[in-house]
């Protein structure tokens, strides 16, 4: 080639360059204190830039600039193999790559924010993908999400259909993950990230928070701390199976994908539909975990829990005081006590339902929601007379995504069930529990009717503990078609997600309680329909502080119900004090699971100005800025947190001693989240010792308590014969002038 072709040639390159330099679009999703960047390249794959504080302008630029290894903001499978993939498709030619380049982007403002949409689309086939991202008004939380358009002829099948992905430099990453069993939920865990693949995942099907939850929270700075260093948090808002898998490959990153759980959900998206991912939402902090955690809770009261900002009523459930044991004259018994003690809201657990079966244990009557009128003679309307009387509101529990083998909406339609065909279903809870298909719109339509007849019938009913104690125990729907078997976990939850939603347009003020076998239903999937989740069906005090602080780091203690029980513990079998389960308790939206009857009058009076405190710092509990203090999994001998309200002008100190020993030595534990500038008036609440504490009353400022905090003695002034071997405190700060 001559020296002119050369000049002609490098001068083209020159050109093509520039115009590909002006079609270029660098998309900035920012909050008020964060900013993703992405290279939207016409023409070419999304790239991801940037994700982490806020950056000005001048710095989105050179950040564009300067990015040193292009990576894909959504990677797709075929002509690269050699990666982890965010999705993968099966043409209808058998050909099983992508090639994705943007085509535009779009921008629009919402009610709540703005929603930026990044369009690509395959360079050969008709199928699009989008790449969705949404910002709230006020919050630091960005959701995003992708769809997957078929706009070809045939169908396509979808391998891999993750939310999203995000790289995350290589380097000092400690993961903070949680695991757990029923009972034993929201345990904490966290490690650095090593080479190789972490996968956390969930195959119930039904409910998916006992095992592992969606959601997890990157250190960037070494090991994970409460209050300092940059932190990514991620959450999956999924209610059915999920994936999250973290990559750290021999690349400069680690490379973390969320989604939907593909294991044997392969889905066939037939031609002009869409296929829409659950999203993914990301948030960022230099305060810690802390941070990441108060980004989250704020985001969530305001734009994704039901309800979110108003305060939840105190209240006594019934499920362990009496059990199946239910009867007219025990419930009015309840609703009397609960009110003596100042509670505002009476709810009836299982066992009063049943026609030609009678829910006297957990194997049969589920789904024959009609009253047993052998234990309720004047029915729902007696009840609800006796809770008018009492002074309390009235709430009842159901679990109507479920059916029994001996219940008569099995008999009569024994199709409604999951099961596979040519095979006999597998029961659950009691040997009888079956799940009923909500794939069917005509099961969808039963789980429906359940809710409207009860609240049509009964306006007054003020909340519902809606449950969910099994898993899809086998696989197969009877409802989708044969090769579309492999849809039934997801169109289960979309199901479910429709009924919700018609209970919800209907009934938008009721109370609900998702409880599924206690904690597995912690997700910001189902919560938009949801005011609150019962954290786990163990309410041992002791070991509710583990499950308490691991559920904290995503939700707001205004969706964590949290109940007073009897000693010993129905689960654990632990004697704790009636002092220590009150203050655990009122670190969450405070609750009773006992029957009255059986507590002295001396521990109704201690309960009784305990809610009558409770409802003094309500609003400062459940709508305040949580600050971890004190680890119980660092076993310093106790654990410690607070809230404090957006104005710094409240706060409540929690402080629990989580075990004892001879000359034991404990940390004073600094506070946090005050204005270092005011002044705060401290009286400890619940108080049970003959001598108050020696700074009852008194005054420090903010800075003080944050660089010091106060002394907790390590038992309580209390007469020899009620001495015991807990400890617990509840501070209220409240500036003084």
């Amino acid at each position: 080639m001559n020296r002119k072709s050369c000049t002609r040639l490098a001068a083209s390159a020159i050109l093509a360059s520039a115009c590909l330099a002006a079609s270029a679009e660098i998309v900035n999703v920012s909050t008020a204190n964060t900013t993703l960047l992405l290279d939207a390249t016409d023409g070419a794959p999304l790239r991801f830039l940037y994700y982490g504080e806020k950056l000005p302008a001048s710095d989105v630029t050179g950040v564009a600039e300067s990015a040193s290894t292009p990576l894909d903001a959504y990677p797709v499978y075929g002509m690269t193999a050699l990666r982890e993939t965010a999705m993968s498709v099966t043409h209808p030619d058998g050909n099983m790559t992508l090639d994705m380049a943007v085509t535009g982007v779009e921008r629009k403002n919402t009610d709540n924010g703005e929603e930026t949409v990044v369009k690509m689309t395959d360079k050969y086939y008709p199928f699009d993908i989008n790449i969705c991202y949404r910002t709230y008004k006020g919050s630091d939380v960005i959701e995003t999400w992708a769809e997957a358009v078929n706009r070809g002829k045939a169908a396509v099948t979808l391998g891999e259909f993750a939310s999203a992905y995000l790289p995350i430099r290589y380097g000092n990453v400690h993961m903070t993950s949680f695991y757990g069993a029923w009972g034993n939920e929201s345990r904490v865990e966290e490690a650095p990230l090593v080479h190789g693949m972490k996968v956390i995942k969930n195959k119930d099907g039904v409910r998916n928070t006992h095992t592992a939850q969606p959601n997890v929270m990157f250190s960037l700075d070494g090991m994970p701390s409460e209050n300092s260093g940059r932190t990514i948090g991620a959450a999956l808002c999924y209610g059915g199976n999920y994936r999250l898998r973290v990559d750290t490959d021999e690349s400069n990153f680690h490379h973390f994908f969320a989604g939907i759980n593909e294991d044997n959900s392969a889905y066939k998206l037939a031609k002009g539909q869409t296929f829409t991912t659950p999203a993914l939402a990301l948030t960022y902090s230099d305060e810690g975990k802390g941070g990441v955690s108060r980004n989250f809770h704020r985001w969530a009261r305001k734009y994704k829990i039901a309800h979110g900002e108003k305060l939840r009523k105190v209240l006594l459930n019934s499920w362990e005081g009496v059990y199946f044991d239910i009867n007219e004259q025990g419930m009015a018994d309840m609703m009397a006590d609960i009110a003596s003690m100042g509670g505002e809201l009476f709810v009836m657990d299982d066992g009063w339902f049943g026609g030609k079966y009678k829910r006297n244990n957990d194997t049969c009557a589920l789904g024959d929601w009609t009253v047993d009128t052998t234990k309720l003679p004047k029915g729902i309307g007696g009840l609800l007379d006796s809770a008018k009387k009492a002074g309390v509101k009235f709430g009842i529990w159901i679990e109507p995504e479920m059916t029994n083998s001996k219940s008569e909406l099995y008999e009569q339609h024994p199709e409604y069930i999951i099961k596979p065909t040519n095979r006999e279903p597998m029961h659950g809870r009691g040997g009888t529990q079956l799940v009923l298909d909500l794939a069917n719109p005509k099961v969808q339509d039963i789980v429906f009717h359940i809710v409207d007849t009860l609240l049509t019938n009964y306006p007054e009913i003020d909340y519902i503990k809606w449950d969910a104690n099994a898993p899809v125990m086998n696989h197969g729907s009877q409802y989708l078609t044969a090769d579309n078997q492999s849809h039934l976990f997801i169109e289960y939850h979309r199901g479910l997600q429709k009924t919700l939603g018609r209970i919800r347009a209907k009934y938008p003020d009721v109370t609900i309680q998702a409880c599924a076998s206690g904690g597995g239903r912690a997700n910001y999937g189902l919560l938009p329909w949801f005011d609150e989740i019962w954290v786990s069906d163990n309410t041992d005090a002791l070991q509710r502080v583990y499950l308490q602080w691991g559920t904290s780091h995503f939700f707001p203690s205004v969706i964590m119900a949290s109940h007073i029980s009897a000693a010993p513990n129905h689960q654990t079998f632990r004697t704790i004090p009636l002092k220590y389960r009150i203050d655990v308790a009122m670190s969450g939206r405070l609750g009773m699971e006992i029957q009255p009857k059986n507590m002295t009058e001396d521990e109704k009076t201690l309960c009784k100005n305990a809610i009558e405190q409770y409802k003094s710092i309500r609003a400062v509990v459940q709508q305040g800025d949580i600050y971890r203090l004190l680890s119980p999994y660092d076993r310093k001998g106790a654990a410690s947190m607070m809230y404090v309200s957006p104005e710094k002008d409240r706060a409540v100190y929690y402080w629990w001693k989580t075990e004892t020993f001879v000359n034991q030595q404990l940390p004073r534990v600094p506070m946090a989240g005050l204005d270092p500038d005011k002044n705060y008036r401290v009286t400890e609440l619940n108080r049970i010792d003959n001598r108050p504490l020696s700074y009852e009353g008194k005054i420090f400022s903010g800075r003080y308590l944050m660089a010091n905090g106060l002394e907790m003695p390590l038992d309580h002034n209390v007469d020899h014969h009620k001495r015991n071997d807990y400890a617990s405190r509840v501070l209220l700060l409240e500036q003084a002038d």
